[in-house]
Formats: C-alpha cells, sequence, structure tokens
C-alpha cells in the first residue's frame, strides 16, 4: 500500500486498464484506445519523451484533465502504448510456426521484431525490468514460443532460447537506433565522420602497437563501409544463435 501511496504505481491498476477490465467511455467518446494511439503516433514522429498528457489532448481536441479518468498515469500509458503497438504482430497464434521448421519460425519471429522496432523506436526506451502482460504481449508469448514446442528442449529452455532471440533483436536495434541518432545529431555521414577523424587516428594509432586492431578495423570498415555495421551484426548474430541452438537440440 506505502508503494501506491508514495509512487502511484498501481499494478493491479494497470492490468485492469491493458485489458480493458470496466473501461470508461465518456461521453464525448474518449477511449483508452484512441489516447495510446495518439501517444503512439507522436512517440513514433518524436520520442517517448516527447509524449506528454497535454500534448496527446492537443492532438485529440480533448482537454487535458479529461484523460486521466481514462489513464490515471504515464507508467500506465507507456505500458499501454507497449501492448498496443503489439497488435497484430502476427496474424495469428500459428503463424510463426506455420513458417516452416523451428529455425525458419525463429527467423521469422526475429524479423518481425526487428521491424517492429524499428517501426517504434521509443519501444527500446520503453521496456522495463517486468514485463507487460496486456493481451497482444501475451499472444506475443504465445505465439513465438509454440515455434519451440515439441522439438526437444524443456520448458525452461525455451523461454531461454526466446529470451535470447528478442534481446539480440532488441540489442542490435537499439545500436542501429544510435547511428541514426548520431547521424541525425551531428549531421555528418559516416564517411565525412571518417574523412575529419582519420589523418588524427592514422598519427597516434600506429600498424606497430595496433597490428591485429588496425588489421581487422580496416577490414570491416571496407566490407561495412561504415565504421560498423548494426544491421549486420543483428543478421550475423541470429544465425549464431540458431546454431548454437541446434546444437543444443542434438544434445537433448
Amino acid at each position: 500500500m506505502a508503494r501506491k501511496e508514495e509512487s502511484g504505481f498501481d499494478p493491479a491498476r494497470t492490468l485492469g486498464l491493458l485489458w480493458r477490465v470496466n473501461e470508461k467511455v465518456s461521453r464525448s467518446g474518449l477511449t483508452i484506445d484512441a489516447i495510446v494511439d495518439a501517444a503512439i503516433v507522436i512517440a513514433d514522429s518524436e520520442s517517448l519523451d516527447a509524449v506528454s498528457m497535454r500534448r496527446i489532448a492537443d492532438r485529440l481536441g480533448a482537454g487535458t484533465m479529461s484523460l486521466y479518468t481514462h489513464v490515471p498515469g504515464r507508467d500506465d500509458l507507456v505500458d499501454l502504448m507497449i501492448d498496443r503497438a503489439l497488435k497484430g504482430l502476427y496474424a495469428t497464434v500459428d503463424e510463426p510456426r506455420s513458417s516452416g521448421g523451428w529455425r525458419d519460425g525463429l527467423l521469422f519471429v526475429a524479423e518481425r521484431n526487428w521491424h517492429l522496432l524499428r517501426r517504434h523506436r521509443w519501444m527500446l526506451d520503453a521496456q522495463g525490468g517486468r514485463a507487460v502482460l496486456g493481451p497482444n504481449v501475451s499472444d506475443k508469448y504465445e505465439a513465438e514460443l509454440r515455434v519451440l514446442d515439441g522439438i526437444g528442449l524443456t520448458d525452461v529452455q525455451m523461454d531461454s532460447v526466446l529470451t535470447l532471440v528478442l534481446n539480440h533483436v532488441a540489442g542490435s536495434a537499439r545500436a542501429l537506433a544510435q547511428v541514426d541518432r548520431v547521424r541525425e545529431h551531428s549531421g555528418m555521414t559516416d564517411q565525412q565522420w571518417w574523412d575529419a577523424t582519420a589523418p588524427v587516428l592514422e598519427s597516434v594509432m600506429t600498424p606497430e602497437r595496433y597490428s591485429v586492431s588496425s588489421r581487422v578495423g580496416t577490414a570491416a570498415a571496407t566490407h561495412y563501409d561504415a565504421a560498423s555495421d548494426p544491421v549486420h551484426e543483428y543478421e550475423f548474430g541470429v544465425e549464431r544463435i540458431l546454431d548454437g541452438v541446434a546444437a543444443l537440440i542434438e544434445s537433448s
């Protein structure tokens, strides 16, 4: 109780909102979905930090205080946004599994999550330490686990494999989002950045001192045509994870 009074956070209330338990509909027709959809539009076009009840109210042509009747706090709003963004990620709960064997299924899951996080970069900043247990999050978890069901893994291994894949996708998407932000903030392309830094680096990082890293770094930069390539890192990492899962299944 003290936690609720001090922070205003009420997990039971949030769950009720996520599952639309006793949802209130105002005379103006304002709904939770309308509020959350407006918040997602703002977050997609700007950032999660740009989302506020005032901005949402302005977009909906409603009074700011009227929104709190439907969504009492920011923590509630962010959880609702995450769950809403996942709606329709898969056409059916069996879509990932029906794409082929377990390897094709996991690749399908990875690709869907990759493109999801590219569309909604704010989700990378919104993920907290606890799962958002809404209907769309729950449907997603069920659909993705079905890919791994009955292939020789224990239940704990199934959860661990899925978590490993999703964490890799999120990490790679976060790295690419950071590259995007750096380019936007600096106003420089990778080539412009390299042209500006190369003379200094070449004078201080001699091949004699950095024989291996200079060779590998040059080869990688030439291959990527950039300092790094998060897309390649994502694709390479997924394949290596799946190789590891194959070895785990074989040893079970």
